[in-house]
């Protein structure tokens, strides 16, 4: 984690640090009904039924320092697909600068393959973030803002409607970026950790005792 913030909050010089994962298992879904619209006093409402026409993972690489996004969907999502989106990243990438990625430690990103590829090319820097700690990745901000802004209330009959919407979400985003702001240090979210981590165990020691005396009739 202290890795990690620190090429937030201090990155290298002469290095682009970009927060890489996949959004997989996107679903082209077509309500049965159109979406009624808002009305004062209303919120919108949807049908709570849809029709499916496929899926798609969309692979993407979050600009930390500038928010832009490298992104590329496929069909399936596995190593292979993962190999061929990071050779996307290295065509994108000035061959004079370092490569730091932010990354979970999926099965995906530590294939044989996946790591013949980063052994061969020494500018390139891995960052794995911790088993359960996806909210140290900045990309998963990016994917929320898209699920919310452009897929939930979308209609897409097709797959290729569904690439469509994503590819013009990006576009969008890459035409006027804004960075995520990291505010708070590898010290802080430690302590705040460790404030909730006591306070739950004063709440669990104070319900045992209360069961103990409610147990013993005092």
């Amino acid at each position: 984690m202290r890795d990690i913030v620190g090429l937030y909050l201090a990155p290298p010089e002469r290095a682009l640090v970009l927060c890489v994962d996949e959004k997989s298992q996107i679903q082209a879904l077509d309500r049965t009904q159109p979406c009624l619209p808002m009305r004062p006093g209303q919120i919108e409402r949807r049908s709570h039924d849809y029709t499916r026409h496929g899926t798609l993972s969309l692979f993407a690489a979050l600009d930390a320092a500038t928010g832009k996004i490298i992104g590329r969907c496929f069909k399936r999502h596995r190593a292979r697909e993962f190999l061929t989106f990071l050779r996307e990243i290295e065509a994108n990438v000035p061959a004079d600068l370092d490569i730091h990625i932010v990354m979970d430690n999926y099965a995906t990103h530590k294939t044989s393959a996946i790591r013949n590829f980063f052994l061969k090319r020494p500018r390139w820097h891995i960052h794995f973030t911790p088993t359960a700690a996806s909210w140290l990745n900045q990309v998963e901000r990016f994917f929320a803002n898209l699920t919310e802004k452009q897929i939930r209330r979308g209609v897409h009959r097709s797959t290729q409607e569904l690439e469509t919407a994503i590819t013009t979400y990006i576009e969008a985003v890459n035409a006027d970026p804004k960075p995520f702001k990291w505010t708070k240090s590898a010290d802080d979210i430690l302590s705040t950790i460790k404030r909730f981590c006591l306070a739950t165990l004063q709440i669990t020691k104070r319900q045992s005792e209360m069961a103990q005396t409610s147990e013993s009739g005092h």
